[in-house]
This record gives C-alpha cells, sequence and structure tokens, in this order.
C-alpha cells in the first residue's frame, strides 16, 4: 500500500454498485483480493461486508488490536491473514465464513479460539502460532478437512483425544514450545501426518499407537521444558514407522535407544544430550544414517573420537560389536521360520519370507503345494531357480529389494496366471524387448528403481488388463507411448524421472485415478489433462519447473489444476 497507513481508505471499502461514473477503475470493480500487509492499520471497519466477494484477505504485520464483525458476512473467504498484529480476540462471528480454507492468525495476543470456528468446516490449513492459547476448542472437531495445523509457541496443556482423532487428513501438525504433557493415544489415526513437531514440551512418553502414522516422515520431540518432564524411553513400535527419514530426540532423558527403533531407515537421528550410557550395535545396521548426533551422552563403550567422528565410521565400529555368530544363529532361526512359514501357507495359500537375508530360494517354496502370493522381498537373491515354474497357481509374485539382474522370462513362461509382479528395487540390466508376453493377464507392474532396464519401446501392449504401473526413478526420458493403449490403467507413477512433458494421448487414460509426475523436468501440461477431471483424484507434480500453472493454483490441488487445465483447451 504504499506508505505505512494507520487507516484504509474509504473508498476501499465501496464496491461496485455505489462507484460513481467519475470515479477512479478501482473504486469500480468488485474486489476479491485485498492486500493491505506491513502498514500501520489499527483499525478495519464493519463497512468491509461491502466487499462480499473477498476471496483473499491480508492485513498481517499491521497495528490491529481486533477484528470487525463483519469478517462473518465474506461469505466467499478463502484466505484471512491476520498474523502479527495485536488481536486480543477473534470474533464469534468468524464461524460465519464458511469458504474459509487458510487462517492465519499466528503472532498476536490471542488466550482463545472462538467455538465457531468449528463451522468453517473447509478449514484445512490453521496457523495459530505465538499467542497464549490455553485450549483448542472441541468443535474444531468438525473441521475434517485440516490437513495443516501449527499451534507452536502457546499455553497448550492437551491435545485433547477426540481432536485428533477427527482431523485424519493431517498430514503437518506442529505444537511445539507449549506445555504439553502427553500425546493423545488417537495419534495412530493421522495416517496422512508427515511431520510431527512436539519439541520442547513437558512429554514423558509416546504412546504405542504412533505405530499408526505410516506416512511419518519427520518427527521431533527435542528439548524438553524441565528437569524431570523429559521422554525416559521410547516404545518399541516406533520401529514400524517406515518411511520416517528424521528422527530428533536430543536433550531428554533417555537411557537406551530400543533395538526395535534400529529398524528405521532414517537419515537424521539426533539422540545428543540424553542419559545414554551405550548403544545396541544394531544401530550399526542403519546404514541409510547420514547423521548421528550423540554428544552429551555419558557413553561409556564409545571413544569420544567416534562419537564425535564421521558417522559411518561411528556405524561401521558398531556393526563390528555385532556378536560374530550371529548369522549362524540367524540361519538356524530363518529354517524354523521357512518351516513355520510353509506350514501356513498349506492353508492361507501365501508364503511370506521377506527380509530373512536369503541368498538364494529354499526349496519348501515350489514343495508347499498351490500357493497364489510368494513374497521374497528384502533379501539378496540373485537368481529364480527352474523349480520355481511349477507354482503354476501363482498370482502375485513380490521381488522387491534383491539382486536380481535378469529378466526371469524363463519362469514367467510357466505362470500364466499371475496378476501382479514386483521386480522394483533391483540391479535389472534389461528387460527383453517380448518380455510381458507371457504373463497377458498382469494387473500391478512395479520396475521402479531399476535403472535404463527398459527397452526403447516397452511393449505394454501385451499387458491389457494392467491396472497400476510403478516405473519411479528409471531415467525415463519421455513416457513410453504404449501406456496410451492401456485402457485399464488406475495408478500410473512417473516420479524422479527426466521427463520434460507430458503427450496430449494421456488424457484417453479415462481410468486413471492417480498420476505420479513428481520430480521431474516438465515445464508445461498439456491442456487435455484436464479432460481426466472428475476420475483423476491425485495429480503430483511437485519437484517440476512447471511455469505455465501458478503456484497458487498447484496449491490448491489436483481438481483446481485439472479445472485450470480444461479451461486452456482451445475452442473449436
Amino acid at each position: 500500500m504504499g506508505d505505512a497507513t494507520a487507516d484504509v481508505p474509504n473508498e476501499v471499502y465501496k464496491n461496485f454498485d455505489e462507484a460513481g461514473e467519475g470515479d477512479k477503475w478501482w473504486e469500480a470493480v468488485d474486489l476479491q483480493k485485498l492486500i493491505l500487509a506491513h502498514n500501520n492499520i489499527e483499525k478495519l471497519k464493519e463497512d468491509l461486508r461491502n466487499l462480499p466477494l473477498l476471496t483473499v484477505l491480508n492485513v498481517s504485520h499491521n497495528k490491529l488490536s481486533e477484528l470487525p464483525a463483519a469478517i462473518g458476512e465474506l461469505h466467499m473467504l478463502k484466505s484471512l491473514d491476520v498474523s502479527f498484529n495485536s488481536i486480543m480476540k477473534i470474533p464469534d462471528e468468524i464461524g460465519s465464513a464458511t469458504a474459509l480454507v487458510k487462517f492465519d492468525c499466528s503472532s498476536n495476543q490471542l488466550k482463545e479460539l472462538p467455538s465457531s470456528l468449528g463451522r468453517c468446516l473447509n478449514l484445512s490449513d490453521f496457523k495459530a502460532s505465538n499467542n497464549c492459547i490455553t485450549s483448542l476448542p472441541e468443535d474444531l472437531a468438525d473441521c475434517s478437512k485440516m490437513s495443516k495445523l501449527d499451534v507452536e509457541g502457546n499455553k497448550l496443556t492437551v491435545l485433547s483425544n477426540n481432536l485428533i482423532a477427527s482431523w485424519t487428513m493431517l498430514t503437518e501438525l506442529i505444537a511445539s514450545k507449549n506445555l504439553l504433557n502427553g500425546m493423545p493415544e488417537t495419534i495412530g489415526s493421522l495416517s496422512r501426518l508427515i511431520r510431527l513437531d512436539l519439541h520442547q514440551n513437558r512429554i514423558l512418553s509416546i504412546p504405542s499407537s504412533i505405530s499408526g502414522c505410516c506416512s511419518l516422515a519427520e518427527f521431533y520431540m527435542g528439548l524438553y521444558s524441565q528437569p524431570n518432564n523429559a521422554l525416559s524411553a521410547l516404545p518399541a513400535e516406533l520401529g514400524k514407522l517406515s518411511k520416517l527419514g528424521t528422527l530428533d530426540l536430543h536433550s531428554n532423558q533417555l537411557k537406551e535407544y530400543c533395538v526395535e527403533a534400529c529398524q528405521l531407515r532414517l537419515s537424521v537421528l539426533d539422540l545428543s544430550n540424553n542419559s545414554l550410557s551405550g548403544l545396541p550395535p544394531e544401530i550399526g545396521k542403519m546404514t541409510t544414517l547420514r547423521k548421528l548426533l550423540l554428544t552429551g551422552n555419558p557413553l561409556r563403550t564409545l571413544r569420544s573420537s567416534l562419537v564425535n567422528g564421521p558417522t559411518p565410521a561411528l556405524l561401521k565400529y558398531l556393526r563390528s560389536r555385532l556378536p560374530e555368530n550371529e548369522d549362524s544363529e540367524a540361519s538356524t532361526t530363518k529354517e524354523d521360520l521357512i518351516t513355520m512359514a510353509t506350514r501356513l501357507s498349506v492353508t492361507s495359500k501365501e508364503l511370506s519370507l521377506e527380509g530373512m537375508n536369503l541368498s538364494a530360494i529354499p526349496s519348501e517354496i515350489w514343495e508347499a503345494g498351490e500357493i497364489t502370493k510368494l513374497d521374497l522381498s528384502r533379501n539378496s537373491i540373485q537368481e529364480l531357480p527352474p523349480e520355481l515354474s511349477s507354482c503354476a497357481s501363482l498370482q502375485t509374485l513380490i521381488l522387491s529389494r534383491n539382486k536380481i539382474k535378469d529378466w526371469p522370462d524363463a519362469i514367467l513362461t510357466s505362470l500364466s496366471s499371475l496378476s501382479c509382479l514386483k521386480l522394483d528395487n533391483n540391479p535389472l540390466r534389461q528387460v527383453p524387448s517380448d518380455g510381458f508376453k507371457d504373463i497377458p493377464m498382469l494387473q500391478i507392474l512395479d520396475l521402479s528403481y531399476n535403472i535404463a532396464s527398459l527397452p526403447e519401446n516397452p511393449p505394454f501392449s501385451s499387458l491389457p488388463h494392467l491396472q497400476e504401473l510403478y516405473l519411479r526413478r528409471m531415467q525415463l526420458r519421455e513416457a513410453p507411448t504404449d501406456i496410451l493403449r492401456l485402457q485399464q490403467l488406475r495408478i500410473l507413477d512417473l516420479s524422479q524421472n527426466s521427463l520434460q512433458s507430458i503427450p496430449e494421448g494421456f488424457k484417453n487414460l479415462t481410468s486413471l485415478t492417480e498420476l505420479d509426475l513428481s520430480d521431474n523436468n516438465i515445464s508445461a501440461l498439456p491442456p487435455e489433462l484436464g479432460l481426466l477431471e472428475p476420475s483423476l483424484q491425485a495429480l503430483r507434480l511437485d519437484g517440476n519447473p512447471l511455469r505455465s500453472i501458478r503456484r497458487t493454483i498447484l496449491d490448491r490441488g489436483t481438481k483446481a489444476v485439472l479445472k485450470y487445465l480444461k479451461d486452456k483447451i482451445p475452442e473449436n
């Protein structure tokens, strides 16, 4: 608004109907966006009701001490930013602004939030950090679309079980720097949660239900507020969070790091300033760790040069402390496990030998009879024995994360009933150009992370029943043209490749519900992609240099992007 001002010019509040002929143009348009940020505005008038078409109102970084009740009359308002003011109370009328999707009232002087906010059923991004709020109104449970919540830096003592259980769409929950004395037991219902930040609170334990947060990638629990208000132990269930990459537990009172949590595939683990006197040697197996922070622990068994040195050297040392006979012990239990698993498969027809460190496929498998599902993922298998051909009733074959170099065409010839084949994360050299001809009934195929293994024109048209196709990180420079013939395809994942464009023909994939194009080099999308609405529910585009679609549209999600593209289709 140019020079900082204490008042909003009256002309701003005039809408189209009131503007006379001789008035300036900005007085003669129906205002939809009003940005008044970074001024010295002390008051917003009730005349705000004269702007009924307002969708965005930003009055952040001003000197407001209150908001007008007329805010509730802005029925089109989707985004409201009143952060960095001196507001003491949000008016109850806010509950009538029912179109509200994004609301930022952070950095004010609020002690409470109005219950009426629960009537804003579309609210999905709510920020109320750095206030003096002591509790969240239970009515917020009705905001079932809540996906991002930031209440950092308040005086909350509890996050209620009911609220957390109601926000199943939550992807980000930030409640750090509060007075929380526990985590809600219902935290496990947040299966979409990606980031959980509860650092600097008074939380004494993590509930075992945390295992339900299966999408969690970042978890911050460091820096307790006061002595004797800190974590002293971790639940074994923490080890089930398979997508967790960052775990920050610094400045607590942990006496040990549980062995189960050594199954995590973390990049960063911060255990600094705890009460650890030793570490389980199994941490040495956490080879994905880039950073393991251990300073400030009374570690008696590790030299300080190791603790403060590079992480790989520390991990290598810890691995060397693993019992030497572990392999032989494992092999006896391994055989027991294989026997048990094959016994079970007689009734269930399913056999899982996942993650058993197998370098070859045991003969029990083809002796087990009519199995329909075989999971051999996360082993070190290099080749498939010809005897596997006898498992003719096999419908699902999972070989993910092994060391298979050659396409198993000799085996596939006999597995004509196969409907699911997962060969992702193998060092596959090359899929033969007729590699799919023997498995025409296939519905699910995953070849992800097999870099440069596809032939020039992969023959996906040999798989007319294919419903799910995963081709993540395969160094693809263009989308294989044969994909366009897969009329039943529902899920297509082409993420982490080097695609520069998407063929217009994708508009014919009318069964598609999920399309992942994230982390490519796509700068523009064909408008025809918009014709896939409403069947296409999830279109993932992040990590692309998309210049043709504004960030604001991308942020509004799949439906908004598809509508935008559809509107761009040139009319005949």
